[in-house]
Order: structure tokens, then sequence, then C-alpha cells
């Protein structure tokens, strides 16, 4: 398997085609997995926006003081009512945000950047990465795109990449019924593809100011595999969700 950056692509700006940007800049081939970063089609959907777009009502003021009193720094409650309007569930309000936005994804701040926003406060995810990841696979050769994030994981220190968004592929490869070396039945194994190759995209997109939003994964094999649509968990059966729901910050 071969992983490579796409060269020299420019600053993506609100209506740019994704699809033909990176098809003037390289040869892809149909088996080709398309990795393109949350931040450009973000961009090129236009989900940049200025803090005063979102007028701090009053559980964003609430949630803004509650952060500044834990972390001893002054927090804009322009930027919690932003928070607030991109999610689902406030699952943790303290010492930080953590919710589900409204496709399913848990994250930090509902996904919201800071950072390479040339002209704008504030880059919010794609509403629905996986119709983004569609549309930029109908103007490819390749049949497959993944929409990639970078997110913290529990138990972990640092950030790794990860799918939000997919087309022309399962998200997981389902090993279940299958036996191991030892001729034993699997019962539990699920592969999340999605979240490895995102992972392996990050590795050669790099981050901050070195970073190259798309990357382009080629020879990837799925093999004889049964696919999954797991991805995100069902609330349900999500039992460290429901443990944090029930733990208070006290610090």
């Amino acid at each position: 398997m071969e992983l490579f950056a796409v060269p020299d692509l420019p600053e993506v700006r609100e209506g740019d085609d994704l699809a033909e940007l990176i098809r003037d800049r390289v040869d892809l081939r149909p088996d080709d997995v398309v990795c393109v970063a949350s931040t450009v089609v973000s961009k090129a959907e236009g989900r940049a926006f200025d803090l005063d777009d979102f007028p701090a009502g009053p559980r964003a003021r609430e949630v803004a003081t509650r952060l500044s009193e834990v972390s001893g720094d002054e927090k804009d409650p322009r930027f919690a009512q932003a928070v607030l309007e991109e999610s689902t569930e406030v699952i943790m309000d303290a010492p930080f945000l953590l919710t589900e936005s409204r496709f399913g994804h848990v994250g930090v701040n509902a996904g919201i950047d800071r950072s390479n926003v040339p002209g704008s406060d504030l880059l919010l995810l794609p509403e629905r990465p996986s119709a983004s990841a569609e549309r930029i696979r109908d103007g490819l050769p390749a049949d497959r795109v993944l929409v990639t994030d970078t997110c913290g994981r529990p138990f972990r220190h640092g950030q790794r990449g990860v799918a939000i968004g997919w087309a022309g592929m399962s998200p997981a490869r389902d090993w279940r019924g299958e036996s191991d070396r030892d001729g034993r039945e699997l019962g539990v194994t699920v592969e999340n593809v999605a979240d490895e190759l995102a992972a392996a995209a990050n590795l050669v997109a790099g981050e901050g100011d070195d970073g190259t939003p798309v990357v382009v994964v080629r020879e990837f094999r799925w093999g004889d595999h049964a696919e999954s649509d797991a991805h995100f968990r069902d609330v349900d059966g999500d039992l460290i969700r429901q443990a944090v729901r029930g733990w208070e910050f006290d610090g």
C-alpha cells in the first residue's frame, strides 16, 4: 500500500470544486482511496463564520462562565453558542465541552476549528460529511473518498486522524464468523478501516502550516471480508458516554 499527498493545492475558498482541484493535480486510479481533510471541505462549503454570527443565549453564557472559572481563562460565550448550535447533546460541560455533532461524531467543541481560517473566526465541520464525500467522489475517477478530521481519544495522549464521512466503501471490515490461526471462530472483531486509513493519511498530511489536505491511498485491498456500516456507537450501547453523562467535574 502506498500513500502520497496531492501537491500544490491552493487555499480553498467557498464554492471551489474540490474534485476538480484534486483531479487537475494527480492521476487517480479507480481503486484509490482519496482522503480529504474536513478543513478544506468546510471551506468549500462555506462553513467559515465570525463569532458575531453566534449571539450568545443564556445557556451559552452559563457554559462560558463555568469554563472560565474552571480554566482561569476568559471564555467567549459566542464560541460556546456556536458549539451548542452544532451539537445534539452536550455530554460534558467542564473542564471542556464534549458534544455529539449533528451527524453522530463525538468530540471536543463540536469539532469547531479556530486555526487556518483566513478572514473568519471559526470553521465548522461539514454539515453532512458523508454527503460531502459522495459529491467529491462524483467528480473523481477514484471510487472511494473519506472525509477526515483529527481528534483526541480517551486514555491516550495526542490526536490522530479519524474518518467522519465516507463514500464508495463501508467504514468497517467485519471479521466475525472467520477463524483465527488456531481455527477459533471470531465473534467480536469489526475493524474500523475508515479510521485506520484516515490515521495513516494524517501521517502523510501533517499538521499546522505544513499540512497538505488531500492524501491518496493506493493499492489498499479490502480482501474477502464482509462489510459493516458500524462507525459511530449507538447511544444505548455506548457505556463510556453513559458513564460520562453521570460524571461531574470537581476541580
